[in-house]
């Protein structure tokens, strides 16, 4: 067998033709929307841009479901919301000084290509083309993802009408241009021999594909039955065709794996395309390979992308791996995908990648501010709204700050509005050191009411639930006015209001703020039918954040300070500040957020206020108490002990 790969190696020519980027990773399911209103944009960010230039790549494949970012028939102009968010993501690109391609992904494996595709495709790239004829020189326009069901000489007859259409608009930038048959690279020799001297002919591989996609879904048939096939043929390792797939081609393969399963055979495929670009005399590119995770042996896994990677570059072929995070992903199988903590540390140096110091993840409280919306969802956060019809996540109409605000219309009972995230939250911390829920809201619905809730992570143990800690806005909060008003709730205000799991589960005492889940505003009393709510700013912050408000008519100064002596018996002093502001209240609350006292009332700024708290005036019982400065929007609340 090694005798056969050397010669393989020693007579295969290499590809004359340099591709400008040599090697880098998919940024799968972020652009893959069916809208760019379902995009979640804060999926990747610059730091991750940044995090796969340090593992030594030089490019990466962007793919966009291009033809929905458009507003369709018949001049499929691009979306505002789409161009919005693909220049930020040029403008990282160019900052970072990485390759750039534009996959259009506007791809359905069940769905073959129509031949009518060019009435969309000549429109859309001529209006990208367009857009980003002077941008950044290192993104390039890849035309279709995957053309299959059309025929070969119709399909590289459209594809030479849109590199056109891009030429009458751009002539700097390459294009990336494949094959029909789900750019295989058996399909290669049947592609027009187009003129244009800035084209990469890109092609996929996932052969043996039996290996490559055992446990896939979407295959036909479905190749979850699937799992344990060993890379390179072992007849010990082999498993037995399950008897949902006898008779199917899955029968077939599994019996002729002996053949198809070796590196001879995966070397003699990837000779196919090597040859076209021998003949063709063109640069290569393959833009996708890779070993779909969960059913496979990670030694094996790791040793098919150490082949196939060996071959592509003896033979000068570029190529970015499918994907970089997901199920062909660069992570260790069942983590939570962090750069820093879960990286496949095999499969970097099996792909000769850089391999950055990895470290056990031991989770910490929380104690800096956490934003979780302001244009769009912050970092390590995701959308995952449970039944959230009218729900626009980038409503550019009158947003209070930015480009964006999240607006709800309508919407049925128990609705919500997720944010979850990514790894577990530790906010007990933040909890103790008076830390407070902030947004801007507003609604033009009187009498409405909605919960903002913290659910806890459901561990294994039968007794436990993902327990609630809610909070109820309603009418005593806020006014459905259909105005801009702040919504500002110490955490220590929220209560605890039970579990939902298969069941209803009564308050335990048992939620742990040290491991939050997620967070959710929800439909809890009622459906949102014919009401609209907005909201903006979305946070967690503390004392200090608050008095720096976002509201433009803020007092110049709004200050609140710590109590002197804390603890205190009987007497203490608390100062606070107000400039050019009135009808501010300082009010004691106790631990449960209930209302003890008014201690000052409508107060009109001019300057620093002491005020005088004797414990024995009120009656007060020993313990903990919080005080707040409150009005016009603003608040700040701090914490004291009594020591009676």
């Amino acid at each position: 067998m090694m005798k056969i790969l050397l010669f393989l190696f020693l007579t295969a020519s290499i590809i004359a033709q340099e591709v400008p980027f040599s090697r880098g990773v998919n940024l799968s399911g972020w652009l893959q929307t069916s809208s760019p209103y379902q995009i979640h944009f804060s999926k990747y960010t610059k730091e991750d841009f940044e995090n796969i230039k340090s593992l030594g790549c030089d490019v990466i494949r962007l793919p966009i479901r291009l033809n929905d970012m458009t507003t369709g028939a018949p001049d499929y102009e691009l979306d505002p919301l789409f161009v919005y968010f693909l220049d930020k993501i040029v403008e990282w690109a160019e900052e970072v000084d990485i390759h750039l391609i534009l996959d259009n992904h506007t791809f359905d494996v069940d769905i073959p290509t129509s031949p009518d595709i060019g009435d969309v495709l000549v429109p859309v790239w001529r209006n990208v083309a367009d857009r980003y004829k002077n941008s950044y020189s290192k993104i390039y326009y890849e035309i279709l993802n995957e053309p299959h069901g059309i025929d070969d000489a119709i399909w590289g007859e459209i594809q030479g009408e849109v590199i056109d259409a891009i030429r009458e608009v751009d002539t700097t930038h390459y294009i990336v241009v494949g094959p029909a048959g789900w750019n295989s690279f058996h399909n290669l020799q049947y592609m027009p021999e187009y003129e244009d001297d800035k084209l990469i002919y890109t092609f996929h591989f996932y052969d043996p594909f039996l290996f490559t996609h055992q446990g896939a879904s979407w295959t036909d048939p479905s190749l979850e039955p699937i799992g344990g096939v060993p890379f390179p043929y072992n007849a010990n390792n082999m498993p037995e065709c399950p008897p949902s797939l006898l008779g199917t081609w899955v029968e077939g393969e599994l019996q002729n794996y002996q053949n198809s399963g070796t590196t001879l055979n995966v070397v003699q495929l990837i000779l196919k395309a090597v040859q076209f670009g021998n003949q063709r005399n063109v640069p290569l590119f393959c833009g996708e390979f890779g070993v779909y995770i969960p059913e496979s042996n990670n030694v094996d896994r790791v040793y098919w992308y150490e082949k196939v990677k060996d071959y592509f570059e003896n033979y000068n072929i570029a190529w970015t791996t499918w994907d970089y995070q997901g199920g062909f992903g660069l992570f260790e199988k069942g983590t939570n995908e962090l750069f820093n903590y879960d990286l496949n540390v095999p499969l970097l140096e099996a792909l000769d990648l850089n391999v950055p110091p990895q470290f056990e993840y031991v989770q910490t409280p929380d104690s800096t501010n956490i934003l979780l919306y302001e244009d769009y969802f912050g970092s390590a956060i995701s959308f995952n709204g449970y039944g959230p019809e009218g729900l626009n996540l980038y409503n550019s109409d009158s947003p209070k700050f930015g480009e964006f605000a999240i607006s709800w219309t309508g919407g049925a009972q128990y609705s919500s509005l997720r944010m979850d995230f990514t790894r577990d939250k530790d906010l007990s911390y933040l909890l103790d050191n008076n830390f407070f829920f902030d947004m801007w809201v507003k609604g033009d619905s009187p009498g409405a009411k909605m919960d903002i809730r913290f659910l806890d992570t459901d561990t294994e143990y039968p007794a436990d639930h993902p327990w609630r800690m809610g909070f109820t806005l309603d009418e005593s909060y806020v006014s459905w006015d259909n105005e801009w008003q702040k919504v500002t709730v110490p955490l220590w205000e929220f209560e605890e209001k039970g579990a939902w799991e298969n069941g209803w589960f009564e308050p335990a005492g048992l939620f742990d703020w040290s491991a939050i889940d997620l967070i959710e505003i929800v439909a809890e009393h009622h459906a949102f039918d014919g009401m609209t709510f907005m909201f903006d700013n979305i946070r967690i912050v503390d004392e200090t954040t608050l008095s720096i408000s976002d509201n433009e008519e803020k007092p110049e100064t709004f200050s609140l300070e710590q109590n002197y002596p804390n603890p205190f018996n009987p007497v203490t002093t608390i100062s606070f500040s107000i400039e050019n502001g009135e009808n501010y209240n300082l009010v004691l609350y106790n631990t449960l957020g209930e209302k003890v006292v008014v201690l000052r009332e409508n107060i009109i700024g001019g300057g620093t206020i002491k005020h005088t708290l004797n414990a024995a005036k009120y009656n007060l019982s020993s313990g903990v108490y919080f005080y707040a400065l409150e009005g016009e929007g603003m608040r700040i609340v701090r914490k004291m002990s009594y020591l009676k």
